[in-house]
C-alpha cells in the first residue's frame, strides 16, 4: 500500500482533526518565530521593515547633506563638489535618491537628476556623488539636503538580549518572578493532594457539599477577590505589625486561586484508582496517610504533573496578582511587571520589547516539553470512570 493510498484511507473527521492542529500549530508558531527573528534584528531595521524580510535585507530613507563650496572642483566647463554620502556605512548600497522629501525616491541610482539653474546631480550605488554646475559654486550652494534610499543587508546581533540582560533590570525581575512562581506551584499541589484524597477515599459528613464548593469556586472571577483579600492582608499585617506585600502572601494568594481548579483534576484522576488497591491496602493496616503518599501520590504523577504547567504558566505570566499583592518596586518586581514598564516607557524600542518577551517564554516552554508527556494522561484522567 502507498504512502498516497493510506491518506486517502484516513476518514473525513481525522482529517479533519488532523487540519485543525496544523493550522493551530502554525497559528502559534508564526507569532512566536516573529518575536525570536525581530529580537536578533538592528534596531533600525526593525522600523522600516517586517520581521519576514529580516532575510532578504531592507531598505530605508535617509536625509544626507552633501559638499560644501570650499570642495569645488573645476573640470573643464563646470565645477564640482564630489564624495560619499556612505562614508563609514560599508556593505550597504543606495537604491535610489531625491531633493524633495515628497519624492525622497525621484530618481534611480546612477542617474543624472537636473535640479534646474544650471545644477546636476548624480549618486551612484556605492554612495558616491557628483554634485555639479556650470558657474562656480556661491555660498547658498553649499551642504545641500538629498535623500537617499538605502537598501540594508540582513544585520542579526545579540546587543538586544545584552542590552535586556544588563541594562534594563530583567535579570533582577526573572530572579524575583522564579522565587514567586515555584513556591506558588508546589504549595497548592501539596494541599489540594491531601483534599483530593479524602473527597475521594475517605467518608465523613458534607463531602458531596465540599465537591459541589469546589467546582463552585472554579467559576468566580479572580477579579472579585482580588479587593477583598487584599484588605484582609492589609489588616493581617496591621495586628502582626509586619508588610501585606511579602513573598508568602503572594503566595498564598496564587494557591488560593489555584486550589479549586488543582482539587478538581487531582480528585477526578485519584478517584479513578483501582478501589481494589486501596482497600488491600486497608485490610494490611496502612493508615490513611501511608496509603497517601506510598500508593495515591506515586500513582497520580501524571495529575499532578498536568496541574503544575497549568499553575506554572499561570503564576509566570500573572501581572494583576503580582502588582496587587507584591508591588511594584523594583527590588520585588516580577518579570511581567517589568516588561509591562518597558513597553509604557519604551513604546517604540521593539527590539528591547521582543528579546525581553523572548526571555520570558523560554523557562514555560521548558517547563511544558519536559512535562508534556504526563498532560493529557493526567488531563483524560476520570472522565470514564470516577469516585
Amino acid at each position: 500500500m502507498t504512502l498516497a493510498g493510506n491518506f486517502f484511507k484516513i476518514g473525513p473527521a481525522r482529517l479533519f482533526v488532523h487540519f485543525a492542529v496544523l493550522v493551530v500549530v502554525i497559528l502559534w508558531l508564526i507569532p512566536t518565530l516573529g518575536i525570536f527573528v525581530s529580537a536578533l534584528r538592528d534596531k533600525d531595521q526593525i522600523v522600516v521593515s517586517g520581521w519576514w524580510t529580516a532575510f532578504s535585507g531592507s531598505s530605508r530613507t535617509v536625509a544626507t547633506r552633501l559638499g560644501q563650496p570650499d570642495q569645488q572642483k573645476q573640470e573643464g566647463a563646470v565645477y564640482v563638489i564630489s564624495g560619499n554620502v556612505l562614508e563609514g556605512q560599508e556593505g550597504r548600497a543606495i537604491r535610489a535618491f531625491g531633493t524633495r522629501v515628497a519624492q525622497p525616491s525621484a530618481y534611480k541610482a546612477g542617474e543624472t537628476a537636473d535640479l534646474g539653474d544650471g545644477l546636476s546631480l548624480q549618486v551612484n550605488e556605492d554612495g558616491g556623488y557628483r554634485y555639479m554646475k556650470n558657474a562656480a559654486f556661491g555660498p547658498d550652494d553649499g551642504g545641500r539636503r538629498v535623500y537617499i534610499s538605502v537598501a540594508t543587508p540582513p544585520e542579526f546581533t545579540l546587543q538586544n538580549y545584552r542590552t535586556v540582560l544588563t541594562g534594563e533590570g530583567i535579570g533582577q525581575s526573572f530572579i524575583n518572578s522564579l522565587t514567586v512562581t515555584i513556591p506558588a506551584t508546589i504549595i497548592p499541589i501539596l494541599i489540594a493532594a491531601f483534599a483530593a484524597y479524602a473527597l475521594s477515599w475517605m467518608e465523613f459528613p458534607g463531602r458531596a457539599l465540599l465537591i459541589a464548593l469546589v467546582v463552585g469556586l472554579i467559576v468566580v472571577p479572580l477579579q472579585m477577590s482580588l479587593i477583598p483579600l487584599l484588605r484582609l492582608y492589609n489588616q493581617v499585617g496591621m495586628l502582626l505589625d509586619a508588610p501585606s506585600k511579602t513573598y508568602p502572601g503572594i503566595w498564598l494568594a496564587h494557591t488560593a486561586f489555584g486550589m479549586p481548579l488543582a482539587i478538581y483534576l487531582l480528585r477526578a484522576y485519584i478517584a479513578g484508582l483501582p478501589k481494589e488497591i486501596i482497600e488491600s491496602a486497608r485490610v494490611d493496616g496502612a493508615s490513611e496517610f501511608d496509603i497517601f503518599t506510598r500508593i495515591v501520590l506515586p500513582l497520580s504523577f501524571p495529575a499532578l504533573a498536568s496541574f503544575a504547567i497549568f499553575q506554572f504558566l499561570w503564576v509566570w505570566n500573572d501581572l494583576l496578582v503580582a502588582m496587587v499583592f507584591l508591588g511594584t518596586d523594583r527590588d520585588h518586581l516580577v518579570l511581567t511587571g517589568a516588561l509591562n514598564a518597558l513597553l509604557g516607557s519604551r513604546g517604540g524600542n521593539w527590539e528591547i520589547l521582543t528579546a525581553s518577551a523572548f526571555i520570558t517564554i523560554i523557562v514555560p516552554l521548558l517547563v511544558f516539553f519536559g512535562l508534556q508527556r504526563y498532560l493529557v494522561r493526567g488531563l483524560l484522567a476520570g472522565s470514564v470512570k470516577g469516585g
